[in-house]
């Protein structure tokens, strides 16, 4: 598998975003959603990868930075065909080690509450993400869980 950085012009990554957003409609209500869209990946405090095996889109995730300190993991999805085959694990090692050579001290994340999103929550908490209290501009929500890693 390959990580490369995106510029999410592809029609490949578009559908991936697609399908991401969806997913998240369909689990969460409207309220609680955080996924971003395309354009809002674009912005120059996020830094956005995809996951290839050849030609194929396996995966994507991105960085945003919070402060020089502090990064947010977003948009780790994993495309359909490509379940349980590890990417999503290989995309958050790469982020951590990004995160880690960027300098920041501490990496967090926000995740759905209901069962949809437990195997996330399995991974990050895998990593050594520890559940916290919301951070940046998140606010309290029963839909949400954050979690947080010490770098």
């Amino acid at each position: 598998m390959e990580i490369k950085l995106d510029d999410l012009t592809g029609t490949e990554i578009a559908g991936l975003i697609m399908e991401h957003l969806q997913g998240m409609a369909l689990n969460s209500p409207p309220e609680s959603i955080h996924a971003l869209n395309l354009e809002q990946l674009q912005k120059p405090e996020i830094t956005f990868w995809s996951a290839w095996e050849g030609i194929e889109l396996t995966g994507c995730g991105a960085l945003k930075e919070l402060d020089r300190h502090h990064g947010e993991v977003k948009s780790m999805r994993t495309a359909q065909a490509h379940m349980r085959k590890g990417v999503a694990k290989k995309m958050l090692q790469y982020i951590i080690e990004e995160a880690k050579r960027r300098g920041y001290a501490r990496l967090s994340l926000e995740t759905g509450s209901m069962e949809a999103f437990e195997p996330a929550r399995k991974l990050y908490a895998s990593f050594g993400f520890k559940y916290c209290k919301p951070f940046a501009d998140y606010v309290e929500d029963p839909n949400s869980v954050f979690m947080t890693l010490e770098l």
